[in-house]
Formats: C-alpha cells, structure tokens, sequence
C-alpha cells in the first residue's frame, strides 16, 4: 500500500510549497522552500522510478470515470527528464526573477505546475491525464503575462485560447474511444477493441488526427503553433525556458499515450491520417525554422526555433516504428535540456544588458564568455554537430524516416537537413559575432558582466549534460529502447 501511496509525493509537494510560497515575503524563506520543493520532487520522482509499476485509484465512479495513477516505463522517462530541468530553472530564476518583481506570485505558480506536471506523468487512463493536462494550461497563464503588460496579457489570453481549442479536439475523441475501446487505462500496444472497430476504421482515424492536432497545440505543431512564438517573448526567461523546453513536452506525452497506449501502432500504420499527421509535422519543422532564421528579436527566435524542433519530435512518433520513436524520446530529452539552456542563456543577456535584438550582440562573447560559451555548445547540439547531444537524436530520426516509410521518409530526412542548414543560419552567428565582432567595435568601454553562480552554474551544466549525453548516449538510449520495446 505505501508503494502505492508514494505516487502522490512527487504532485502533491509541489502543489503544496507552492500554494505556501504565496506569502513568503522574505527572499532567503521563499528559496529555502522552493528548493526543498524542486528538490525533494526530483529525488522522489528518481525514488518511485525503482518501484515495480505501483498504481493508485484516487477516486471511481465505476466504468472509465476514475482518477487513476501509475507508474510505467514512459512515467519513469516523463519525471525524470522534467523533475531535473526544473530544478536548474528554479535555481537560474532566483537571481533573474529579482529585476522582474512579483517574486512571490511567479514562484508560486512556477512551484505548483510542476506538480501538475508529476500528474500528467503519472497519469493511468486518459481521463487522468486531461484532468491534469486542462490545470496545467490555466496554471501556466499567469507565468506568461507575469510583467502584466498589454502585449503580455494579450499572449496570456491567446495562449488560453488555443490551448482550450486544442484541448476540447482532445475531449471529443475522449468519447469516442470510451466506446471503441476495452478501456481508457494506457497499456503498451493499444485498447481498441477491433471487433467494434471493424468498419468504423475511417472514423478511428478521424479522431486519431483531430486528437493529435488537439494535444499538438501544447507541442507547437501547425495549424495551432501562432501562441507559441507570441507567449514566450513577454514570459520570463525561466518561464518562457520551460515552456519551450518542459511545457511543449507535456504536449508529446499526451500525443505518445494517445498512440501508443490507446489506439496501438498497428492499427494506425499505413493509414492515412499517418500520412497527413507526418506532413504536418514536417511542415511545422520547415516552417519554424523559416520564420526563426528570418526573426531578429532573440526570445522570439528561439521560441520559432521551439516550433520547429518539437516537430522532429513529432516526425519520428508519426512514423509509428520503434527506430522512429527511439529518435523521438532522445530528441525530447535533448531538446528539453538545449531549449532551457538557449532561453535561460538570452535571459542572462537581457537582465544583465538588456538587449534583446540579435543585432546588439556583437562582443556579447567578451562581456559575458560563460554565458555565450554555454550557448554556443547548446547551438552546436541544436543544429545536430557531433559529438552532441543533438547528433544522436537526429541520426535515430534520419534511420527510422529511411528504414520503413518510402518517398515521404526520404523527404522527411531531407526537410530535417534542411532545418539544421536554417538552424546553424540562425543560431551560430550569435556566437561568432559574439566573439569576434570584428575591427569597428569599442572595445575600450568594455564591461564585464557575467552573472552570478545562480545563473551561470545551470547553464554550465546544461552545456554539459548536451555534450556529455552526446558522448555517452548508451545507457539512455538503452532505456529508451526498453520502452519502445514494449510498443513494437
């Protein structure tokens, strides 16, 4: 019974500090406990990750109407990868968060979405993980129009309006597969009960598409990517790392348990809502790169850059074979610790010079080395340069697109090639104008202005991790192949 108590540590401590840290006013309080908090949700969620698959029944109404939690392969991969990214963009946001004010507010709903988060991680059945999906989206508003601008209000209420939209697609197919299938409760290899399918194929498919462009809202995939790039420019960096980075993830996870765990991959290959669901994809991938090479505003690029780089995510779930979406969790892990580092990296730039054009950047790399340097490694991975991170991901993508799906595979491998071209246009000559800004510039008012170690010592191990993971990507792409094991 504890072992299937313990799944409630991770989300409701979280949620708990968080709703405390409201009216903590004392700075040095408010970081003790929001430290205790991210900290104490990433040990346990490492915790529960060596339990043999609890399970908990909060609340059932009989039928699929159930709050149900459990642990699987793909919960373990989902709380680790989040739990650990945001506690370095908890830390990174204790000295910025200082010249954007309402430290109390932000931190309070910056606490509490991660256990929101931990839920949708641990979520059993689909009705779970909507439960959780649908909180999360009103309580991330309030980190997007934290400043209370105009512009930020606005981005607040069009990031409201689409994910709503999307999330009522996602409701409508809830009805659907409460009757097509032996259950709503996720299980390796799908529930379809294909003798009440037999006939009603074209329909299944239907809502397989309406549900992935649903939940593909959160995931930045067209046609509702437009909140994405207007949210995270007005967000703080913190926030506006972890949208990119955490956020857009939740998206994946829910298109994953959807896929893979309800309508089964078997049932979908070869249909042709996988076809249009993988233009899609490669379509946003092309696209969000286009507008990120053309954007100069550097938060902006970057979250154009996000649309872009999810959608690889996306391309290799859409291929619906076990190559494909190994590719596809390697690149959410990766891409979850680049997006953080590239974000809190343009953070560390604005609050310490407050520039916010990529123009004003030249000798940016003399001013601030760690910080750029960081970026740079992170840009190198981005783009998928060996050793990187970035590389191994990529290259999983690329055999799985050749391996099994034809023409449109091909071209998906090109369209990725392509986007990496665009993505080294957009992201390396920040560096090297960074570093070398050439002849004409001042360097006799030069000022260093390296910010201090809450900000720096996140980013430095971000830019590890992206090498690191890049060098030795064994033992994860090993588990990873564990969990794609049991869906192929």
């Amino acid at each position: 019974m504890f072992n299937n108590l313990v799944l409630l540590l991770p989300v409701l401590l979280p949620l708990m500090v968080g709703l405390v840290v409201f009216w903590l006013h004392n700075p040095r309080a408010r970081r003790i406990a929001v430290s205790a908090a991210v900290l104490g949700t990433f040990v346990s969620a490492v915790g529960i990750s060596f339990l043999p698959e609890p399970s908990l029944r909060i609340w059932d109404l009989g039928g699929s109407i159930s709050i149900y939690l459990r642990l699987d392969g793909m919960s373990r991969f989902f709380l680790c990868l989040v739990s650990g990214v945001w506690m370095l963009a908890a830390f990174f946001a204790y000295e910025y968060m200082q010249h954007e004010g309402k430290e109390e507010r932000f931190f309070g709903f910056f606490t509490m979405t991660l256990g929101i988060l931990m839920g949708i991680g641990l979520a059993g059945n689909l009705l779970t993980l909507y439960m959780f999906y649908e909180m999360m989206t009103l309580i991330t508003v309030p980190l997007v129009i934290h400043n209370g601008s105009r512009e930020a209000v606005a981005a607040g209420f069009k990031y409201l309006g689409y994910s709503t939209f999307g999330a009522g697609l996602a409701l409508i197919g809830f009805f659907f597969l409460n009757r097509y299938c032996v259950s709503t409760e996720f299980s390796a290899g799908g529930t379809l009960d294909l003798s009440l399918v037999s006939g009603h194929e074209n329909l299944l498919f239907t809502i397989w598409l309406l549900m992935m462009i649903g939940f593909g809202c959160k995931a930045g995939m067209l046609p509702l990517q437009a909140w994405l790039p207007t949210a995270h420019p007005v967000a703080p960096a913190p926030a506006s790392a972890v949208l990119s980075g955490i956020i857009t993830k939740a998206g994946v996870l829910a298109m994953i348990r959807v896929t893979f765990y309800l309508f089964g991959a078997g049932f979908l290959q070869g249909s042709w809502a996988q076809t249009v669901l993988l233009c899609l994809s490669l379509a946003t991938v092309f696209a969000g790169s286009m507008l990120a090479y053309k954007e100069k505003v550097l938060k902006k690029r970057l979250a154009y850059s996000t649309v872009s780089q999810v959608s690889y995510v996306l391309f290799g779930l859409f291929l619906l074979n076990g190559v494909g979406f190994t590719g596809a969790l390697l690149q959410m892990v990766f891409h979850a610790l680049v997006k953080n580092l590239l974000f809190m990296a343009a953070g560390a730039v604005i609050y310490k010079t407050g520039k916010t054009d990529v123009r004003e950047l030249a000798g940016i790399g003399k001013q601030m080395p760690v910080v750029i340097w960081c970026f740079a490694f992170g840009a190198l991975s981005l783009i998928g340069i060996p050793p990187t991170a970035g590389f191994v991901s990529k290259w999983y993508l690329a055999q799985g697109g050749i391996s099994e799906y034809g023409a449109l595979g091909i071209a998906g491998v090109a369209i990725l090639l392509i986007s990496a071209l665009l993505t080294a246009g957009y992201l390396l000559p920040i560096v090297t104008r960074g570093f070398f800004p050439g002849r004409d510039f001042d360097y006799a008012n030069l000022e260093k202005k390296e910010p201090s170690c809450y900000m720096t010592v996140p980013l430095v191990i971000l830019a590890v991790l992206a090498v690191l993971l890049g060098i030795f990507p064994g033992p994860l792409t090993e588990f990873i192949g564990g969990v794609s094991a049991a869906l192929f």
